[in-house]
């Protein structure tokens, strides 16, 4: 399960995030999504998975909880819409 977590506090690391999902059950990845220009946190990131109960279990304890002072927004992500190319 694909899990988007936004609201993330700008200094949240990718382990953090990990860590919090990891309470709810195993965790194949932890990403934040960063600006490409200046490498600076962009506010969310990405949690998968692999168990869809653990992955229910995680967005429903932590939607709306607070990770690094913020509180985070937590749903399963939708699949990234086709862009046209970058030129």
């Amino acid at each position: 399960m694909d899990i988007y977590v936004g609201n993330l506090s700008y200094d949240i690391s990718a382990e953090e995030l990990r860590e919090a999902f990891e309470q709810h059950g195993e965790v194949t990845s932890a990403k934040i999504v960063s600006d490409r220009e200046t490498g600076r946190s962009k506010g969310f990131g990405f949690v998968e998975m692999p168990n869809e109960s653990e992955g229910a279990a995680a967005i429903s304890e932590l939607n709306g909880a607070m990770l690094k002072g913020r509180t985070a927004r937590v749903n399963e992500a939708r699949p990234r819409e086709a862009r046209p190319p970058r030129r």
